[in-house]
């Protein structure tokens, strides 16, 4: 549950710092380069930007200092330890290259780093290895994972879902069961950057997916990226007792249930299921890039500022695109007339990736509203 006005402040802000990465990932929203740019957000410029959140008081934004990766930068530490030090939370998301070292996570964490994110999407070398394109990435990041946890930092998993990885999804949940992960983030693809280079699921595959992960969320605490329509499912479900009565099993939620009985044994000790939280694009969340330009998230390139002008909070609060991506009464199509418009709202990135308009129709969402039936 938010404990803030999502139209008055963000819940979350990720700052890519750089767009400087050793790896060059097929799905990658930043389109990472091998160099840093020269003109990105200085460390100055960039502890302007930590005092502008701090300064929005209690409770202060999550900062996610992402990129590229982060590890690229040399004043990541300082960073870090003044964001700790104004009393945000920092959550990093490095990139698996020879950056990634023990000493260097320690120190982040002495500085006051408190979450690592780690991206796995695949179960099975080839297939990360493949999205990374380079040999090896999987068992580095297995590796990375142990020393993570050892370190003592929360650990999220990041998997990006497509076409030819969603059949893994069950053998990573073991995986993830095993290594007492804190948090799985599941994000549907969105056709942007180089991830418009792989193929997404159908929205039919969407909607079993998403029934798949509320079945498994009490085996791992998971959440979902550009996926907002897993609080329409969670609250679908909500009291019912014969789930596959009201919403039978399409072909792939049969096929992830039966791979899942095969790895999980139904007597596992069961977590605390995560409610999903009502946040979105422009609504709870906000994205800086790494020369400063605001975006209402990092997979909805529409630019409405930049902090070398204002103040990322006043752009949050004023810019005309973020109120109207707050506001469901903007939207078009299905989701203008969908009765869970606002705890939803569906992906306003895939929204623009597919159809050219941020306030349209999801086109991953399968749910036919009541109040689209006989539309023309």
């Amino acid at each position: 549950m938010l404990h803030q006005d999502t139209a008055e402040r963000p819940f979350i802000v990720f700052w890519e710092i750089t767009k400087a990465c050793g790896l060059a990932c097929r799905h990658c929203r930043a389109s990472a380069v091998p160099q840093r740019h020269p003109l990105e957000l200085t460390t100055e410029e960039g502890m302007r930007v930590i005092d502008d959140l701090a300064a929005l008081g209690s409770p202060r934004p999550i900062l996610v200092l992402t990129g590229g990766d982060p590890f690229e930068r040399a004043d990541l530490i300082d960073l870090v330890r003044h964001a700790d030090s104004q009393g945000l939370p920092v959550a990093l998301s490095p990139s698996v290259t020879p950056n990634l070292t023990r000493e260097r996570l320690a120190a982040l964490h002495q500085a006051g780093a408190g979450a690592i994110s780690l991206s796995l999407d695949g179960a099975r070398p080839e297939t990360h290895d493949g999205i990374r394109r380079i040999e090896g990435v999987h068992r580095a990041t297995l590796v990375a994972a142990a020393m993570v946890r050892e370190l003592g930092y929360r650990l999220q998993v990041n998997t990006t879902v497509h076409a030819d990885n969603v059949h893994e999804l069950p053998d990573l949940l073991a995986w993830l069961i095993d290594a007492d992960v804190s948090l799985w983030s599941v994000f549907l693809l969105v056709p942007t950057g180089r991830g418009a280079e792989l193929a997404g699921l159908t929205s039919d595959q969407v909607e079993d997916v998403l029934h798949w992960l509320h079945d498994i969320g009490e085996l791992v605490p998971v959440k979902t990226t550009e996926a907002p329509q897993f609080r329409r499912v969670a609250m679908q479900r909500a009291g019912v007792a014969d789930i596959d009565a009201l919403f039978p099993p399409g072909p792939l939620r049969g096929q992830l249930r039966q791979r899942t009985s095969e790895l999980v044994p139904a007597s596992h000790a069961l977590r605390h299921r995560r409610r999903p939280l009502s946040v979105n694009a422009g609504r709870g969340v906000a994205f800086i890039d790494h020369c400063g330009t605001i975006y209402p998230s990092g997979f909805l390139p529409l630019a409405v500022g930049s902090v070398r002008e204002r103040p990322l909070s006043a752009w949050y609060r004023d810019s005309p695109l973020m109120n109207a991506l707050r506001d469901p009464d903007h939207f078009t199509g299905k989701c203008a007339v969908c009765e869970f418009r606002r705890v939803c709202g569906g992906s306003r990135s895939r929204a623009f990736a597919t159809t050219g308009d941020p306030l349209g129709d999801d086109p991953a969402c399968d749910y036919v509203p009541a109040g689209w039936l006989g539309t023309p």
